[in-house]
């Protein structure tokens, strides 16, 4: 019985040992290891259920798995195997004290500011887990919108049946905050039902009834279109506000909260902590959460939200367009966070929001963009690629969800970025013009230069009618995805090595296929004259061409294996089997007759195939492509015949290392599975033509 996929995953990542921790988030699971060197990157990533493996600073990795990645983890964590995986780690009872335990995760900071990076840590693992909900709630929010507006559901806030169905989501968003309150003290090691009691405290009816009191002082808010009150408790004034949609105040208390609850259990004997640590936080962090934590979360949630509407108002163009250029680079690194809790801030402050329009346009350009790879993975036959591109499009456009085509895809591949941000900007001017022309009327009628909402919502399909002036925004995301389909799919997405890479495994698969079919067709065949003639005559053109039985040396120096080249690509024998040159000289000659299919722009790599259809990759110094064709003189163009030994193209080796780049010259066999035998020939010295490689057909 084949291993399943959370086994083949333990294994590629190192074993069960190599585990120190693992959570998940909306996609990913997310794993801290002893040594991520262990890791087989390339089992991962072509592995079936995996959409993607992304190394990350240190020890950490991440594999994509999309939405299916809850029951994967679980999956993952009933394994035999992993029963004691990261325990010593997680309770601090290891080898390691728990100061090492602190140091080793200062050091793997993204930034070199690791406060920042702590800061966005916190703010992401306090939304993380509710993403679900989140995601729930806008589905049901645009469904009810798009029946409302197709007249099969009556808008009637009256109704006991609408009433009811707008407690379904509204639920999600009012009690928001107890739930950001529970992941981030959660994530500053505090319990976490303490955080939620603490939060909660401002949204009983009790405390919502004090603006009611006959004591309480309430003063209009022209600008915002809401009322500040002021209650006066055992003569002390006290802020009021409606907490409920909040996510700036749970997460101001969670830190305080840290730091009494810490500080408590510093100076509170051990034997009665479990009564009098939550008496007295509740006591003191419920004080000041209402008295003056609430007040100044509301005050920076407010300032935030009406400078963003400020800019929104007098820049709409300049604020439409940089949105979604932002994004692309905010995302991966977990710094969209802020705007997310800026966006529910806006909601619940002024009624409406207005940076989903143009956040949806990076959406949907970044869904643009995978349909591109898609269409070629099928074009060019690519089965590992049209899996992660169809799950990824699909998470996209039904979810909304960005990450599994960013981390499957996107970031793997660096010039779909080049593509995807022209689909951002152009669909960001489009927004920006058609927001302008044709401004929203809120329910309060504020006239908005822009497209708003009044629902938080995953831009998907799904969520497209929750939106303002939905033709505009209908319009802009579609302008953002249709440019970046159409500039992926005339300009690819790959460099040409992996372009080729991808062409020759494909030919592999068809080949090694090939045997099969023929053997079912030859059986009936050769019991006819007519038949053997055919098969004869078929395979005459094949005959004709010289069989390609060794490969020389393009370039004069010392032969090594791919394992010694520094290059973990070429050492996995992703791109065949072959050999490295230390070049002892400037010119790089043909190491085969045949047709150049590949000559890089920068001159650092040619790809020749052979009459009788062997595939030779010949790359230049290694990460020289970032050198832009500078010290390249190249001598020949693609779909040119060469033979061996002709000239591909002078380099300046000096200014390779001057650049700070490896000059060892690869080689490889790109069809290497399609062949009996590749027999590389290292450890010799060569002049350019000398044979290198052995080849059994």
């Amino acid at each position: 019985m084949a291993d399943s996929l959370a086994s083949q995953i333990i294994t590629a990542i190192g074993g069960p040992e190599n585990v120190r921790s693992l959570t998940h988030c909306a996609t990913r699971l997310r794993f801290e290891l002893a040594d991520a060197s262990k890791v087989d990157q390339n089992a991962l990533e072509h592995m079936k259920g995996v959409l993607g493996a992304v190394p990350q600073s240190g020890d950490r990795f991440q594999v994509v798995i999309g939405g299916g990645v809850a029951t994967v983890y679980e999956n993952i964590m009933h394994l035999p195997e992993m029963v004691n995986a990261g325990a010593a780690s997680a309770s601090g009872e290891g080898q390691k004290s728990n100061a090492d335990v602190k140091a080793e995760a200062r050091s793997k900071a993204r930034g070199k500011v690791a406060w920042l990076d702590s800061f966005f840590e916190y703010l992401a693992d306090s939304f993380r887990p509710i993403l679900g909900v989140l995601l729930g709630a806008s589905i049901i929010i645009a469904l009810v919108n798009l029946l409302i507006s197709l007249n099969v559901i009556p808008n009637d806030e009256a109704s006991a049946g609408w009433v009811f169905v707008k407690a379904i989501w509204k639920g999600v968003f009012y009690f928001l905050p107890i739930m950001v309150a529970y992941n981030a003290s959660k994530k500053l090691k505090v319990d976490p039902w303490l955080g939620g009691a603490i939060m909660a405290i401002l949204m009983t009816p009790q405390f919502t009834s004090l603006i009611d009191a006959k004591t309480t002082t309430c003063v209009e808010n022209a600008a915002l279109g809401t009322k500040s009150c002021t209650a006066n408790i055992f003569g002390i004034p006290m802020a009021l506000s409606d907490y409920s949609g909040n996510v700036f105040v749970p997460l101001l208390m969670a830190a305080v909260l840290a730091l009494v609850y810490h500080g408590l259990k510093k100076i509170i004997p051990e034997s009665v902590q479990l009564v009098f640590v939550p008496f007295f936080c509740m006591i003191i962090v419920g004080a000041l959460t209402a008295f003056i934590i609430g007040p100044i979360g509301v005050w920076v949630g407010n300032g935030l939200g009406v400078g963003l509407a400020w800019m929104n108002t007098h820049a709409p163009f300049i604020f439409a367009i940089i949105i979604p250029l932002l994004y692309p680079f905010l995302v991966p690194l977990g710094l969209h966070w802020p705007l997310n809790a800026l966006m529910l801030m806006n909601i619940q402050t002024l009624g409406y929001d207005f940076i989903q329009g143009p956040m949806g346009v990076w959406n949907f350009a970044c869904f643009g963009a995978t349909a591109g790879v898609l269409f070629i993975a099928v074009r060019d036959k690519d089965k590992d690629m049209r899996q992660t591109a169809l799950g990824a499009l699909a998470a996209g456009l039904l979810g909304g969800v960005s990450e599994p085509s960013l981390y499957g895809i996107h970031l793997r591949y660096k010039l779909v970025y080049k593509r995807m941000l022209v689909g951002c900007g152009l669909g960001g001017v489009v927004i920006a013009v058609l927001g302008w022309l044709f401004p929203s009327v809120t329910a309060a009628g504020q006239t908005v230069h822009g497209v708003t909402t009044t629902a938080f919502a995953f831009t998907s399909l799904l969520t497209i009618p929750v939106f303002d002036q939905m033709w505009v925004y209908a319009v802009s995301i579609a302008v953002s995805f249709l440019t970046s389909f159409f500039l992926i799919i005339t300009f690819d997405y790959r460099t040409p090595e992996q372009k080729a890479e991808v062409l020759a495994r494909a030919a592999a698969d068809q080949k090694a296929a090939a045997p099969t079919v023929e053997a079912k067709e030859a059986a009936p065949a050769a019991t006819t004259a007519t038949a053997t003639a055919t098969a004869t005559k078929t395979e005459a053109p094949a005959a004709a061409a010289a069989a390609t039985t060794v490969v020389n040396a393009p370039v004069a120096g010392h032969v090594i294996a791919l394992d010694e080249t520094g290059d973990p690509v070429f050492a996995s024998r992703a791109l065949g089997e072959g050999v490295g040159i230390q070049p002892t000289d400037s010119e790089v000659v043909a190491p085969v007759s045949g047709v150049l299919q590949t000559v890089a722009e920068t001159g650092h790599a040619f790809g020749i195939k052979t009459d009788d259809g062997v595939e030779v990759l010949v790359h230049v110094g290694i990460d020289t492509v970032k050198m832009n064709g500078e010290g390249f003189a190249v001598k020949v163009k693609a779909d040119e015949r060469v033979n061996a030994g002709d000239p591909l193209v002078s380099v300046d080796f000096a200014k390779v290392k001057d650049a700070g780049y490896s000059t060892t010259t690869l080689m490889t066999v790109l069809n290497t599975a399609a062949l009996t035998s590749v027999t590389p020939k290292t450890g010799i010295d060569v002049k350019a033509g000398d044979e290198v490689i052995d080849i059994q057909r």
